[in-house]
């Protein structure tokens, strides 16, 4: 497996080339620097530790956090639906404090083809990708600029957690960079997440967000 150069210009993460893959219960993304930057991958293919999981909640959302123009904040287990905004105050290292508007899009069910340039071998055997597809906005007074806005995951129909991976590179069918320069209040950026169904027979049928500041309760927030 080759390996993965890191570019820094500006403060923003460049990923050359596909180069590291982890397929695991959960691959975390990379830790969170202190100034607001992903620390580089370090190490080999390996799976790392999952996060909480638990199956989607039934609760309604609430309209109030729709769009995140109201006002309303996003609470933990809560369940949006796909295209509606969930409003939330996000933090990022120890510097990169704000509110965001998270939107998942789109739950796109891929063709197991798309697998192939990543090189899996048998751990992507029978499996299908399905691609989380999200918006990030800022909807809050502070410069977001390089941020990430990840730990987005992927559930069966079942509730189940499905598979991740995570991709140090660039994958063409699903791409996610780090928050663009001069990301203030109303601007926006388009993210995606990459979950496998363990077979045609199944699919990923939503997604949960799980990042601060619902990483520590267990439960994260849900589009369906």
């Amino acid at each position: 497996m080759s390996s993965s150069s890191v570019m820094r210009r500006g403060g923003r993460v460049k990923l050359a080339s596909v180069g590291l893959v982890v397929v695991g219960s959960l691959a975390l993304s990379a830790c969170n620097g202190d100034d607001g930057t992903a620390d580089k991958p370090v190490g080999g293919a390996t799976p790392t530790s999952s996060a909480p999981s638990s199956a989607p909640s039934t609760k309604p959302s609430d309209p109030a956090a729709d769009g995140g123009a109201t006002g309303g904040q996003a609470k933990a287990g809560q369940t949006f639906k796909i295209g509606e905004a969930a409003q939330f105050p996000f933090k990022y290292g120890t510097t990169k404090k704000g509110e965001i508007a998270l939107t998942v899009d789109a739950i796109e069910k891929g063709d197991p083809a798309d697998l192939a340039p990543l090189k899996l071998g048998d751990k992507a055997s029978g499996k299908v990708p399905y691609y989380i597809r999200y918006t990030v906005k800022n909807v809050g007074t502070t410069n977001l600029e390089y941020a990430s806005v990840s730990h987005m995951k992927g559930h069966l129909g079942d509730g189940t957690e499905a598979q991740s991976l995570l991709i140090v590179g660039d994958f063409a069918k699903c791409r996610s960079e780090s928050l663009p320069q001069g990301f203030t209040n109303g601007k926006t950026q388009k993210g995606c997440a990459v979950a496998l169904a363990p077979s045609a027979a199944t699919k990923v049928a939503s997604a949960e967000y799980w990042g601060d500041p619902f990483s520590l309760g267990g439960k994260g927030i849900f589009w369906k």
